[in-house]
Order: C-alpha cells, then structure tokens, then sequence
C-alpha cells in the first residue's frame, strides 16, 4: 500500500510526540469524489443514503451531507439521533434492519422519518399500534429475503435461514396481511442480497430479482404499487488490491438497461451505501511496541488490536497495509526487528484471537515504527471490542484541506 504523501506527512507529525500514537486518521475527499461520482452517473430516479453504521462520525455525516447525499440510512434510535445531530431531517433518514424496538419506531412516526423497513409481521403490527396510538400513519418498504445469495460476496444477507425481511416464498401470505394495517403506507419493496459484492453482474442479479418481484405483485394486487425499490448496497472494496475494483459505471449502465427495459422511469431506487464511501477516507495508525520471534514466525505486537480494528480479525483478511519508519534506537543490542519476511500482527490484547493480519509479508519494520492499515474507514473504531481491557480508545484525527482536528 503506497500512503498519500500528506498521509504519511501527518503520521511523521504525530510520531515525533513521546505519547505511544495509535490513531484513526480521516481525510474524507475519496468519500466527496465517490459520491459526486455517483451522483453524475446513475439512472434518473436513483437516491443515494448514506450507511452510517460503516462510520458515524460526525465528519462523515458532514461529507453525506456536503457531498450531495439524499439521506442517511439508520439502523438504530442512536444512530438516528447522530443524523440528526448532522443537520439531517425526519424525512431525509429511512430506518433499516432488524428487531426495531417500539421505542425506536415511536421515534420514528413522531420525527417523520421517510421510509420504515418491515422485517416481519410482528414488526409490521407493532408499528400498526404505534401509529394508532399517535394518530399517524407511517410510509413502509417491506424487506424480502430474496430465494438466492451470492457466493463470492464477503456477507451475505439472502438465500438461506436469515434474520432479515420475510421470506420469498411467504410473501403471497405476508403480503396481503400487511396490505391490511390501515396505517401503513406500502411504498415498496427492499431486497439487499450481499454486501462486499466486486463483480458488477451479481449486483444486477438482486436488480432483476426484485424488479421480476415488482411486476408480479403489482399485476397480482389491484391498485398496488412499488413506487420505491431498494437495493440495499453491496458495492464491493477491493481490500486484497487484486485490481480487480467494482465498477459503479458499468452497474450504472446496466440498471439502466434493465429500467428501460421494465419500462420503471417513474420509480424511485434506493442505494445504502456505507463501506464504499468510507473505506478509503481511514487509515487505523498503530505504534509496533514488540517484535519476537516463536517458533519460526515473527510476531509484532501493536499498541492497538481489536479492541480498536476489529474488522481483519472478524472477517479474517488482511487490510492493505505499509510500515512508516519512526528511526527509534534499539532498547538494547540484539533486539529483534523484521526483514524481508512474512509475519503476524496483533495487539496487546490477553486472546489468541487478537489479530490485525497475518502471513503479511514486510520489508522492513522495527519497535517503535508505526504499522499503518488502510481501507479503515468503514466498520474501524466503532466495530471494534473497545470496552475488553480496558485501554485507551485511539484519537480519531480528521485531515481537512484547510484544518485538522
């Protein structure tokens, strides 16, 4: 992984303090660049949300927002509290997943949030008695769990026994009995296959699907209609730097073929995208406090492990990674450093499972240098087990074109 210079620039800058540097560092013009990118070439009708839940911090919501985003998609009352902490309004937010207390939908009719996403029918009449109680009714997608998945994605959220949405082959029966809450505005349908998807046909795969879906219910039920369809996300980030990147231009392309084709112009489509936007804006900084070697393999312990970046470990890949000499003197002769070799990295953490990449190979590295992992901003800090030991949780740095903070 080659850093941007002011990057690397910035990491010189930190490590000349005597303090232990482990730090996230944020510079979000590639989130900026992604988005406006987008926004120039997907289909008419097509709204892009930003998923928070890949980073909330606020310099992200401030980037959606600045960058043209149509929203942000929340998947909690915090969350939702965050967005509109950012300047986002009720309406601008749409409330997906799973096990959504009646805390949270209360929120949610009361703030006039735009779109609720039914996962189940219990969901469905909860939300019904909430809207009674309040006198309002609510605008609702309801979640399918499609009848297929997509192999090569890195999660995938359709195709077997999940948690998410209802069923494909139950819809013929949810379907009518939500048409029945009078509360409920049915909008649409929200099909989200996989996440982390680099071949762009897979995708256009989960398009044809719910669009397929779309024509059959509305030729099934008199007078309903999916004004709104929502493909989740799943546009892919090339964390193995196989050069093989997604192509956001040529799914573009296809969806709109497929739109022509369905002859769908007057419909709205929605795009969560959260990992895409923010991956390249992060970089996870992290002092190298030991290097041993055991039993023929080379461990270099971190000052920060998966209690600050979770994510290597959790999905078990290796982020791309480089090593950002810091010139420290040996503690004594014969200390042990790393050349020209494959190693593991971890961090202090008491568990085996404390991993940051393994079978990585280096050039070079020594104690006190600083390990830098990058794609790091999306699912970081806030994914990590910051609580286990206790340690400080790193600073998280924001680079601005004119300001730092």
């Amino acid at each position: 992984m080659k850093l941007p210079t002011h990057i690397e620039q910035k990491i010189h800058s930190l490590a000349c303090d005597p303090q232990t540097l482990n730090c996230y560092i944020y510079d979000t013009a590639p989130m900026r660049d992604k988005l406006m990118h987008l926004k120039k070439i997907m289909p008419r009708g097509v709204e892009i949300f930003y998923a928070m839940k890949a980073n909330p911090h606020p310099e992200f919501l401030h980037q959606a927002r600045e960058s043209g985003a149509e929203g942000i998609e929340i998947a909690s009352l915090g969350e939702a509290k965050k967005a509109v902490a950012a300047g986002f309004s009720g309406s601008e937010l749409i409330f997906t997943g799973p096990g959504k207390s009646k805390e949270e939908l209360s929120w949610s009719v009361t703030q006039g949030v735009r779109t609720i996403h039914i996962e189940s029918l219990t969901e469905a009449h909860r939300l019904q008695q909430i809207c009674q109680q309040l006198d309002q009714s609510q605008d609702i997608l309801l979640r399918i769990n499609a009848n297929f998945d997509i192999h090569e994605a890195q999660t995938t959220f359709s195709g077997g026994s999940k948690k998410f949405g209802v069923d494909e082959e139950k819809l013929d029966t949810v379907l009518p009995q939500i048409l029945a809450l009078d509360r409920l505005n049915f909008r649409g349908l929200h099909v989200y296959a996989a996440s982390g998807v680099l071949r762009v046909s897979d995708l256009l795969k989960n398009c044809q699907l719910v669009f397929d879906l779309t024509r059959r219910i509305e030729a099934y039920y008199d007078g309903v209609r999916c004004d709104i369809i929502d493909f989740g996300g799943g546009f892919g980030v090339d964390y193995l730097e196989t050069g093989h990147d997604f192509s956001p231009n040529d799914w573009a392309d296809g969806l709109q073929l497929m739109i022509d084709q369905f002859n769908f112009s007057d419909r709205h489509f929605v795009l969560e995208l959260g990992r895409y936007l923010a991956a390249d804006s992060g970089y996870f900084c992290s002092e190298i406090i030991d290097i041993k070697e055991s039993r023929g393999k080379k461990q270099v312990v971190c000052a920060g492990g998966i209690n600050h970046f979770r994510r290597p470990a959790a999905l078990s890949i290796n982020h791309p990674m480089c090593i950002v000499p810091n010139n420290h003197e040996p503690l004594f002769d014969g200390q042990e450093h790393v050349r020209q070799e494959s190693v593991y990295f971890g961090g202090p953490l008491c568990t085996g499972a404390d991993k940051l990449a393994n079978d990585v190979y280096i050039e070079s590295a020594d104690v006190g240098d600083i390990a830098v992992f990058g794609l790091a901003g999306a699912y970081g800090l806030t994914m990590s087990n910051q609580a286990f030991l206790s340690h400080e949780p790193p600073q998280e740095i924001v680079i601005r074109k004119n300001s730092e903070h």
